[in-house]
């Protein structure tokens, strides 16, 4: 049997969520002792917890997680060490060999602070010189276990990759778990919403 490994937050009712951005809610409407099933209704904006940015989110005209092809929500997995590092830059990236289609993990060890005032202030970020070699590659994803690639507006980072079609995945969690793994499979599939972004699963399947 395959080896998986769940790389997602767990989304519940007092999900952090980026300051400014509308609260996240998720709360239970009908119980089964009192109305025969349950039900739970979501609320808040796509841009909560473990999610997928698309090219419209920073793009004008870019795709919707709608107009996504199924096939480019996997490739080969590549974990990058950037733990200790407050932004990353291309150097990082000399021990390991990225090819076409890859889905790049950064690894910072952010994630151990999700659900804390630290969380949102100050995380690591990429330059933009990372990103031209991200986008020279021609990888096909890149996940990272902070809120994002950037800092603050205007968002280059953000703009560099999802203008060559590299979807983002942002707030993932438990890269250390990846570190002793040689070769996986990166899976990452949000909801067919006509939207800039949606939440995803995103998991490891060790081969």
């Amino acid at each position: 049997m395959p080896e998986y490994i769940d790389l997602t937050h767990i989304h519940t009712d007092d999900m952090p969520v980026y300051p400014g951005d509308p609260c996240a809610r998720l709360y239970q409407t009908s119980w089964i002792k009192e109305n025969g099933f349950s039900d739970h209704i979501i609320e808040g904006g796509m841009h909560v917890g473990t999610h997928m940015d698309a090219p419209l989110h920073m793009i004008e005209s870019g795709k919707l997680i709608s107009d996504l092809r199924i096939d480019q929500f996997k490739g080969r997995g590549l974990l990058i060490n950037a733990r200790g590092k407050t932004k990353i830059e291309p150097d990082i990236l000399t021990p390991y060999t990225l090819c076409k289609g890859d889905v790049i993990l950064i690894w910072t060890g952010w994630d151990k602070k999700f659900g804390t005032d630290q969380y949102y202030k100050d995380w690591p970020y990429f330059t933009e010189e990372f990103c031209d070699r991200l986008v020279n590659a021609d990888i096909a994803m890149v996940c990272m276990d902070t809120p994002g690639p950037d800092l603050d507006a205007p968002f280059p980072a953000h703009k560099l990759l999802l203008k060559r079609q590299i979807l983002i995945v942002e707030n993932v969690t438990g890269l250390e778990t990846l570190q002793d793994k040689e070769n996986y499979i990166i899976h990452a599939y949000p909801p067919k919403y006509m939207a800039d972004a949606a939440p995803v699963r995103v998991f490891a399947e060790i081969l």
